[in-house]
C-alpha cells in the first residue's frame, strides 16, 4: 500500500476514533465541536478559538464552559475534536490544491505539445 493511503487510512481512523468512539460528550456534541457548528455559548467561543485562534484560548474561556456544567473530560473531548475538525479541513483543501495544481501542470504539458 502506497505511503500516501496509509496516510489517509490512519487520518480517517483517528476522526473515526473522535467521533465514534466511547467518550463522556456525547457524539452529537463531538460532531458539533469537530464541524464548529451548532454550539451553544459559551462552549462556542471556546471552540471558534480552538479553530481559528487557538494562541487566544484563556483559563477564563474553559473556566466558562466548565460552569456552563460540562466536566473537564467533555472539554477536553470536544477541544480535541475542534482541534482535529480545523486540521482535517486544512488537510483536505491542501491536498485538493495539490490535486488541482497537478491537473493544471498536465494541462499545461499537454498544451505545449500539441502546437495549433
Amino acid at each position: 500500500m502506497p505511503t500516501e493511503d496509509k496516510k489517509r487510512l490512519a487520518h480517517k481512523a483517528v476522526v473515526t476514533r473522535v467521533l465514534e468512539g466511547d467518550g463522556r460528550a456525547s457524539r452529537a456534541e463531538r460532531r458539533a465541536a469537530f464541524d464548529n457548528t451548532g454550539l451553544a455559548e459559551p462552549l462556542r467561543t471556546l471552540i471558534e478559538k480552538v479553530a481559528k485562534q487557538p494562541t487566544r484560548v484563556t483559563n477564563e474561556d474553559v473556566a466558562k464552559v466548565e460552569a456552563s456544567g460540562l466536566s473537564e473530560d467533555q472539554i477536553f473531548e470536544l477541544v480535541v475534536c475542534a482541534a482535529i475538525g480545523q486540521a482535517t479541513r486544512q488537510y483536505e483543501t491542501a491536498l485538493e490544491a495539490l490535486a488541482e495544481a497537478m491537473t493544471d501542470e498536465k494541462r499545461s504539458e499537454h498544451a505545449s505539445e500539441d502546437p495549433q
